[in-house]
């Protein structure tokens, strides 16, 4: 994600890439980490990509 970091549009699709290929547990790690490092600068980027995989989750247990 550093690598990637300074364009939006990379950073959202590796981001996207990444949360897809982790496991619930280490997704949640990766939010937090995220936030840490990146969340002042691409707050919505991150809050856009973890609030699509909760929604998913949301839609599988239903």
């Amino acid at each position: 994600m550093e690598k990637v970091s300074f364009d939006a549009k990379l950073f959202e699709k590796e981001l996207k890439k990444a949360i897809k290929t982790l496991l619930s547990d280490e997704v949640k790690e990766l939010q937090v980490w995220c936030y840490d490092k990146f969340g002042k600068t691409y707050k919505q980027v991150i809050e856009k990509c973890f609030n699509r995989i909760r929604r998913k989750m949301i839609g599988l247990s239903a």
